[in-house]
């Protein structure tokens, strides 16, 4: 993958969406819709540059403009970009950020003031791989909610066929609790399975705390020893992945592994996993606050115990990977 460079003749377009990796891969079918409708242009996707590993697994992506957030215009002259296309959001700072572009052609949501007749309006509550791909659909764009593979990672697993439970959550709202982890990964182990603990470096606290609850050895923790490309390896490779809903869940619908997600303040109707696919999602709906930026785990995901968990993972034992068709 390489970084957007000076202007020439080929036409681009720029697709803006300056957020986490679950945001990026639950746009990944409206990416591979714009790839396949604009063969001659080269696509660029502006998203933060620490997700330039997994851009590179999207397929048919021509190059990455680091974009932290949306506080400053894109470094692009006005007019330079032939089509851009807000997959951030439909508020007033995405927007800024695509009008400022002065592209020739645009594909974002309706707002007062822009008469596009072909722009959708925004429906709250929808799903957001379809949000994403009914966006571009509107506009003569062929896309799908199920077109949501990716490519292999190129780099070889450190663990492959393993159960991979991911302890982790950016935010405290979808923390469950490391005890039950640890509760579920021992009881895993005793059924057979290769358990490997998975989180981020500021997670390696939590993941060690897990694998002392279950009675595993350090060397199962992978917290903090992984890039993301290695992190995706894993996933991909792996033989089951039990996680809160993160960038882990997403990673295994995207390579069809089967998982058992639990959601707290995200509705799974939103955020979930293909319900076509080797999945199991477990929430107690009607408990939760929806504070996704909350310090404290959401009642949903705390109402989930680990006998749920467990039942959930023993049904999905020896279900094979159902590979989605990468869409490119």
């Amino acid at each position: 993958m390489r970084l957007l460079g000076g202007e020439d003749d080929v036409p681009e377009i720029v697709a803006l969406r300056a957020l986490k990796l679950g945001d990026l891969l639950v746009a990944v079918p409206a990416i591979h819709g714009l790839r396949r409708a604009f063969p001659a242009h080269r696509l660029v996707l502006a998203v933060p540059g620490w997700l330039e590993p997994v851009v590179e697994l999207i397929g048919g992506v021509d190059a990455i403009l680091p974009t932290p957030g949306l506080d400053a215009p894109l470094p692009l002259r006005p007019g330079r970009v032939d089509l851009a296309v807000n997959l951030h959001g439909n508020g007033p700072e995405s927007r800024a950020v695509i009008d400022a572009l002065a592209a020739r052609r645009v594909i974002a949501h309706r707002v007062a003031g822009h008469d596009d007749p072909a722009a959708p309006a925004w429906v709250d509550g929808m799903h957001e791989r379809e949000r994403w791909a009914r966006l571009v659909r509107a506009f003569g764009i062929p896309a799908h909610a199920d077109d949501l593979g990716l490519l292999r990672p190129l780099v070889e697993p450190t663990a492959t066929g393993a159960t991979v439970v991911h302890v982790g959550a950016f935010y405290g709202a979808r923390q469950w609790p490391v005890e039950r982890f640890g509760a579920v990964a021992r009881a895993l182990a005793a059924r057979g399975h290769e358990v490997r603990l998975t989180g981020s470096a500021a997670e390696r606290e939590r993941a060690e705390a897990a694998a002392g609850a279950a009675g595993l050895p350090r060397s199962t923790v992978l917290a903090g020893e992984l890039d993301l490309a290695g992190f995706a390896a894993v996933i991909c490779d792996a033989a089951l992945v039990v996680t809160a809903d993160t960038g882990a869940a997403h990673l295994a619908s995207a390579y069809g592994v089967p998982s058992v997600v639990i959601f707290g303040p995200a509705p799974p109707e939103e955020w979930g996993p293909p319900a076509s696919g080797p999945h199991r999602v477990l929430t107690h709906a009607e408990l939760r606050v929806g504070a996704t930026f909350s310090s404290e785990p959401d009642p949903a995901l705390l109402a989930v115990t680990v006998d749920e968990v467990l039942e959930a993972a023993v049904a999905l034992e020896g279900v094979p990977p159902r590979r989605p068709r990468v869409g490119v």
